[in-house]
């Protein structure tokens, strides 16, 4: 087993609430259908961006209750952007967006190639104004780390104002690859898992999440 590096393990989250560990659980079964596997990993997601999103900026604005007016905190939903990693990625995008719904989304596509395992890019699509903003990067599995590397690398071209990453799964291979090349971005996970195999999945995992999403098994 590749053991985390001390400080790369201190810049992962670990979201071990009790719902999000009971819905992976169930997500990871091999029986999971491609309904009941879509629809945990969107009531999954929404739980996830609860802790992501907690130390979001908020401002006082002055409101009208029925009663009376007070001050009250609000969050600008429209300087945060969700950027998705095609294809999996965007199981995740329902499910933090109706938390957020104000949020803008970004693309970008990479795929793995097969002999080299690195990250190839084919497709990028950002909303404006993007060194205003704070990034949230999605994709169910942080693996070999270099889809992930690569894309938050494309995405500092765009000079944002923070990057964080979520995601389902990762392992020490996953963490020590995004720490080595971008120790400011902070990993949310549902869970550490203990390897990569010789194929670059994850161990034991959950499978090929973009086809268990899609159905494309």
């Amino acid at each position: 087993m590749t053991p985390i590096i001390p400080e790369a393990r201190a810049n992962v989250r670990l979201i071990d609430h009790p719902l999000v560990q009971h819905k992976l659980t169930l997500m990871r079964k091999k029986e999971a259908s491609t309904n009941s596997f879509r629809r945990l990993l969107n009531e999954l997601s929404s739980l996830m961006a609860y802790e992501v999103t907690r130390d979001m900026v908020t401002q006082e604005v002055e409101i009208q209750t029925p009663l009376e007016t007070m001050t009250a905190r609000m969050i600008d939903g429209k300087k945060l952007v969700f950027v998705s990693i095609l294809r999996a990625g965007n199981g995740i995008l329902d499910g933090v967006l109706s938390v957020v719904p104000g949020a803008r989304v970004g693309h970008i596509g990479l795929y793995r190639d097969p002999k080299t395992l690195e990250a190839v890019e084919y497709y990028f699509k950002m909303p404006k104004n993007m060194e205003e903003r704070d990034i949230i990067v999605v994709d169910p599995m942080l693996a070999t780390g270099n889809s992930a590397a690569a894309a938050v690398a494309r995405l500092k071209v765009c000079g944002p104002k923070s990057i964080k990453f979520l995601c389902l799964l990762t392992c020490p291979e996953g963490i020590n690859a995004m720490y080595r090349q971008h120790p400011d971005v902070q990993i949310f996970t549902a869970a550490i898992d203990r390897e990569l195999n010789d194929h670059g999945y994850i161990l034991p995992g959950l499978g090929d999440a973009g086809d268990r999403i899609f159905g494309t098994q």
